[in-house]
C-alpha cells in the first residue's frame, strides 16, 4: 500500500518554506493548482490481488456456445420469442432481485427471469444427483446453465439452472471482493470534489498569510501557526481517504429460529424493518449476513439449515425493503460452528439457531471532516 506519508511530508516542507519567505518580504501566493497537486498526490490507486483477476479472466473467457436457437434484437443483446424453448451456457455478468443476465461464448446477452417453479441445483458427480441450492446463491461471474422458455417481455423465463459447486466458489470469492470495491468506485467522485473544496480553502489562507505578514508585525509567527494547521487538516484529509477502505459496525441484531426451521417469526421481522431503516438512510453501507445452528442433527443437516436461514433473512431484505443485492456480502452458513452458548442446555441451544445481522458503514464517510484555523500576530 502507497505510503501516505510522503505527500503530507513533502506539503510541509513548502508550507514552512512559504513561513520563512514571508518573514523577509519576499512572499508570493502559491497558485491553486500547486496545492491541489500536492493535496492529490497521497491518494491511493485501488489494485486487485493477482489471484482474484486470474479468476475473473477465466470466468470472462470459460462459458461455451449457446444451444439454441434464438432472434437477436441488437448486437450484444438476445430477446428470447415468447414460447421458445432454449438452452444458454455462459457467464453471469449481472444479478439484480429477479432476474440477471447472462453472457454466452459470442458475447451475447440474455435477461433471465427467475421465479418460484425456477430449479437451481449444482452438477452432480457420478451416480449422484447434485446439490439444491436458493436463487440467491446466482452471483456476478458465476459460469452456469440455464434451460427455459422466452417470456412476453423477450426474457428467459428459467426453468433449470445448473453449475459446478467449483465455479459457485470462484463466483463467491469475486463477489465477496467485488462489492466493497463498486462502494469505494462510487463514492470516489464525492470524495475528490470534498478534496478540492479543502484545497480552495487552503489557498484563500494562503493569501491571507500573505497579506498578513506583509502589513502587520509579527505575522511569521501567525503564519507559522496557519501553516501547521494547514499540515494537520491536510493530514486528516489523507486519513479519511485511507479509510475508504475500511468499514465500521453500526448495527449487529441476532435472529432466532425454532428447532430445525427456516420460517422468520414476528419478532424477527420486526428487527430486520428497523436495520433496513437505518440502511437506507446511510452512505456507503454494506450487510453482512451468516447463519448459525445448534447440535441437534447432523453436521450436514445443520450447515444446509444455516445456509437457509441467512438466505431467508436476505430475501426478506430484498423483497421487502429494496436493498440492492450489491450492498449484500454473499451469505454463508456456518452450521454447528462458532456457537455463542453452549449447547447442553435447552436456553443455550436457542441461543445458537440465530442468524447474524451486521450494517458495515465505510469508515472514510463517518469520520468528521478536518476544520482549518488561522492565528493573528501581534
Amino acid at each position: 500500500m502507497p505510503d501516505h506519508s510522503c505527500g503530507g511530508q513533502q506539503l510541509t516542507s513548502n508550507v514552512r518554506q512559504i513561513s520563512s519567505t514571508i518573514a523577509g518580504r519576499q512572499a508570493s501566493c502559491f497558485t491553486f493548482r500547486k496545492i491541489r497537486r500536492e493535496l492529490f498526490m497521497p491518494i491511493p490507486k485501488f489494485k486487485m490481488f493477482p489471484s482474484l483477476m486470474l479468476a475473473i479472466s477465466l470466468l470472462a473467457f470459460s462459458a461455451v456456445a449457446v444451444v439454441a436457437q434464438d432472434t437477436t434484437a441488437t448486437v450484444g443483446a438476445r430477446t428470447v420469442v415468447s414460447g421458445q424453448k432454449m438452452k444458454i451456457k455462459g457467464v453471469v455478468v449481472r444479478r439484480d432481485a429477479d432476474t440477471f443476465i447472462i453472457r454466452d461464448a459470442n458475447g451475447v446477452d440474455t435477461t433471465v427471469r427467475l421465479d418460484n417453479r425456477t430449479n437451481v441445483k449444482a452438477n452432480g458427480g457420478f451416480l449422484r444427483s447434485g446439490s439444491n441450492y436458493a436463487q440467491t446463491q446466482i452471483l456476478r461471474g458465476l459460469n452456469l446453465e440455464v434451460d427455459g422458455r422466452g417470456n412476453a417481455s423477450g426474457e428467459l423465463a428459467a426453468e433449470k439452472i445448473r453449475f459446478n459447486e467449483s465455479d459457485l466458489r470462484v463466483a463467491r470469492a469475486v463477489e465477496s471482493r467485488a462489492a466493497p470495491l463498486e462502494d469505494r468506485a462510487s463514492n470516489t467522485e464525492t470524495k475528490l470534489s470534498q478534496v478540492e473544496q479543502n484545497a480552495q480553502r487552503l489557498s484563500g489562507q494562503m493569501d491571507e498569510l500573505a497579506a498578513v505578514a506583509n502589513t502587520a508585525k509579527g505575522g511569521a509567527r501567525a503564519a507559522q501557526e496557519t501553516a501547521d494547521s494547514a499540515v494537520a487538516g491536510v493530514t486528516a484529509t489523507n486519513d479519511r481517504i485511507s479509510a475508504l477502505d475500511d468499514y465500521a459496525p453500526q448495527a449487529v441484531l441476532a435472529v432466532n429460529f425454532k428447532v430445525g426451521s427456516a420460517v422468520l417469526s414476528t419478532d424477527s421481522k420486526a428487527k430486520l424493518d428497523e436495520l433496513a431503516t437505518k440502511a437506507l438512510n446511510a452512505k456507503g453501507y454494506v450487510v453482512e449476513v451468516s447463519g448459525f445452528a445448534d447440535t441437534t442433527g447432523s453436521v450436514e443437516r445443520n450447515r444446509a439449515l444455516s445456509q437457509r436461514r441467512a438466505d431467508n433473512v436476505i430475501r426478506y431484505l430484498v423483497e421487502n425493503h429494496s436493498i440492492p443485492l450489491r450492498r449484500i456480502v454473499t451469505p454463508y452458513g456456518y452450521g454447528e460452528s462458532h456457537p455463542v452458548a453452549e449447547n447442553t442446555s435447552r436456553t443455550g441451544r436457542a441461543q445458537n439457531r440465530r442468524v447474524e445481522v451486521k450494517l458495515l458503514v465505510n469508515k472514510g464517510l463517518i469520520q468528521q471532516a478536518p476544520t482549518m484555523t488561522t492565528s493573528s500576530g501581534e
